[in-house]
């Protein structure tokens, strides 16, 4: 090991001596200047601060330690001349070790820097990576004399320079916006035409053959599953699983390095940052997920890897000192209410947005960053800085708007400026085609942007996300394919993942032969897809539910990093993903599809007919005693083409076909009588998803004409803008 006196390393191998300097106490992190590196790391109860170097990922102990004296406001700072990007190092922090008062330091256990920018590699399970002995009786009030640093991966400094090419985002509306969820791995590891050396990375997405897809499905943004640097649990991993889909972070700054090709030093940014523009030159925004909301460390029984051993005080929500709240499920939670903690969130943000040119980000359990003291508050520290910061602030904010805490679920209750993933959308849309009791006032209510949850706060329509799949729970396929959950794979009996899912079989569980049940089920996948894309709202779709992928009725896939989770790119339903990029072509084509306003049900100047309005099968508007029958599954919905009631960039008014749209979720075909002509001249049929068929010269219909509309079916008319005499 090199030496270190006062403030010099002495290097004996290179008969050198470098002059260790004070160094700022900001920017957080290892900054790379040109000339040396700063590094800054904050603890308010450290009593003493090790910077460790090293030489490769291999090294298993330090090659040099340096004595960190300078401190300001709780950072501890110092600046090595001479070293470059690369590098590789961690911290080891001094102080107390009294577990009832919440203080776990440890400098036995090295640990990540919290605003590493890249980190190089993954955790290899050892006793030594825990602040207390294993096994023994004291658990965690027990102390552990064992090296981590053998164990650890070690954060590395980057270079912030690259090439941009003048290539800037995208900047796509929220009404113009389509979101594909995807996982960096998953969506390439199996697909034929990549290279296989970049499958399943960060390179494998930016391949033309990714974007080429993406594009000719009619996607403009992608939102990937959790990249921030993850911890794949000891528990999974001895039991030869993993965390696949990456929500338990560890590096709030750090690019994954399983997704990288290029190498694991720095090289993962730069490819990252590839990535990103290569989506933005084809007009695709980049959304992350992120999880803000929780640690990889776990309770008290966890890993000591970063926050815990450098100031566990500062970083997470304690209860009597030694345990842990746990709003996440996952054993510990981030306290947002405090200074240091809120800081690293949103220097986080900013870093993502502004180094590595990030479109938006969608908030994972939002609920919990909003909680002061255990209520959730809509009016929290976390809300105020982003609403008044000028970068957070411009972007796509994304809440999942729950966590598992008491009063979690807070959809409808984000303040302005914030879309929320809307499971009341996901919840009546799948009640709705399954058949169950539900009233065609709530399907009313989430086909046209939900205002019942957002105009009373002064919200758009565009704060919905409209989603009938997620990651997380059944695939569309599954969804008409399962009503029970098969999570056996998981090894947990199946008792994890949710059991009230709102799905049906369509008659037989899972894979079958029988024509009819298979000739239904696609029926339905069609009718889900559908109603997503007519609905107002943004809509989200899951990779791989445009062809009908299966996880064979697995429900909560998070560990399985494996083909029950990657896309597999040779069993693709080439008719249903015809059908999708149809569906969204024609959706992108027509903006009464994509209002930024509400609805307002009344006449239109000058026009004299609503801006929507509602049909029974008969012909005439929807009387008041319709809206709560639990059993009427039919409905007819005109929209008017000359309502939409807002402008395009150049100020001009938009204006649009008008629409019929007829939803039967009866299991009887049902007839229809066209609307008086009033509505409409002439009814051109563009969409039926009872034959798979969406064609803007479909067959023509007058008012007051009959339509036999099949039994679970949704059936769309236009009516041309220059034919209309209302």
């Amino acid at each position: 090991m090199r030496k270190i006196a006062n403030t010099k390393i002495v290097d004996k191998s290179e008969q050198k001596t470098t002059t260790v300097l004070p160094g700022e106490p900001y920017p957080l992190g290892a900054t790379w200047d040109g000339k040396g590196v700063n590094f800054a790391v904050y603890s308010e109860n450290a009593t003493s601060v090790e910077l460790c170097l090293f030489d490769s990922p291999e090294s298993e102990t330090e090659d040099v330690r340096v004595a960190i004296k300078e401190v300001t406001h709780h950072v501890w700072h110092v600046y090595v001349p001479g070293l470059k990007p690369g590098q590789l190092y961690g911290y080891r922090v001094h102080g107390p070790y009294e577990p009832m008062l919440g203080l776990r330091f440890n400098h036995n256990k090295l640990l990540i820097d919290p605003y590493a920018k890249a980190i190089s590699g993954t955790i290899n399970w050892h006793d030594a990576l825990f602040g207390y002995k294993i096994g023994d009786p004291e658990e965690d009030l027990s102390f552990s004399e064992l090296d981590s640093a053998p164990y650890i991966p070690k954060s590395v400094v980057v270079n912030h320079l690259f090439d941009w090419e003048g290539v800037t985002p995208p900047e796509i509306p929220y009404h113009d916006t389509i979101i594909y969820e995807a996982h960096v791995k998953g969506f390439t590891c199996l697909h034929p035409d990549i290279p296989e050396d970049i499958r399943g990375t960060y390179a494998g997405l930016a391949h033309p053959a990714s974007i080429s897809y993406l594009k000719k499905l009619g996607v403009n943004a992608i939102e990937l599953m959790p990249i921030h640097h993850f911890i794949a649990d000891r528990h999974l991993k001895e039991r030869g699983l993993t965390n696949y889909w990456g929500y338990n972070s560890i590096g709030f700054f750090a690019p994954d390095v399983r997704y990288s090709s290029t190498g694991t030093t720095g090289q993962q940014v730069i490819e990252f940052k590839n990535m990103v523009k290569e989506m933005h030159k084809a007009g695709i925004e980049v959304i992350l997920d992120v999880v803000y909301n929780h640690t990889g460390e776990g309770n008290q029984m966890g890993p000591t890897l970063s926050f815990r051993g450098i100031d566990n005080l500062s970083y997470y929500r304690l209860t009597d000192g030694r345990y842990y709240m746990d709003y996440t499920g996952t054993g510990n939670t981030l306290n947002a209410r405090l200074p240091s903690a809120l800081r690293l969130i949103m220097d986080s943000l900013r870093y993502w947005i502004t180094e590595m040119h990030v479109d938006g980000f969608r908030f994972d359990l939002a609920s919990t960053l909003a909680r002061e003291l255990h209520e959730v508050d809509r009016l929290s520290a976390f809300f105020d800085i982003i609403h008044q910061d000028p970068i957070i602030s411009q972007v796509k904010l994304i809440a999942e708007p729950w966590d598992i805490g008491h009063d979690g679920y807070q959809v409808g209750k984000f303040p302005i400026g914030w879309a929320e993933w809307n499971g009341r959308y996901r919840d009546c849309m799948r009640d709705y085609w399954r058949g169950a009791d539900s009233m065609l006032a709530e399907f009313a209510e989430r086909f046209t942007g939900s205002s019942d949850l957002y105009k009373t706060e002064y919200r758009l329509p565009t704060a919905s996300i409209n989603f009938i799949t997620a990651h997380d729970g059944f695939t569309l396929n599954d969804l008409v394919s399962y009503n029970e959950k098969h999570n056996e794979a998981n090894g947990e009996e199946s008792r994890d993942g949710e059991s009230h899912n709102r799905s049906w079989n369509c008659g037989e569980e899972g894979d079958t032969e029988n024509g009819e049940v298979i000739e239904l089920r696609n029926k339905q996948k069609r009718n889900f897809l559908t109603t997503l894309f007519l609905s107002q709202g943004v809509p989200m779709l899951v990779a791989g539910d445009e062809w009908g992928r299966t996880q064979q009725g697995n429900n909560n896939a998070y560990c399985q990093d494996n083909e029950i989770s990657w896309l597999n790119w040779d069993k693709v339903d080439e008719n249903l993903l015809n059908f999708t990029q149809k569906l969204i072509a024609f959706c992108k084509a027509h903006p009464s599809f994509r209002r930024k306003q509400w609805f307002r049900g009344t006449p239109i100047k000058g026009v004299g007919l609503e801006d929507i309005a509602w049909f029974l099968p008969e012909g005439i508007e929807m009387p008041e005693e319709s809206w709560n029958h639990d059993f009427a599954k039919s409905l007819g919905i005109f929209l008017n083409g000359k309502g939409i009631r807002h402008m395009n960039p150049k100020g001009e008014p938009i204006y649009d076909d008008s629409f019929y749209i007829i939803f039967n979720a009866h299991y009887e075909p049902v007839n229809y009588t066209m609307p008086p002509e009033k509505y409409g001249t002439s009814w051109r049929m563009v969409i039926d998803t009872s034959r798979d068929i969406v064609d803007e010269n479909g067959e023509v219909f007058g008012p007051g004409s009959s339509v036999a509309v099949d039994s679970r079916s949704v059936v769309v008319f236009k009516h041309a803008l220059e034919k209309q005499k209302i």
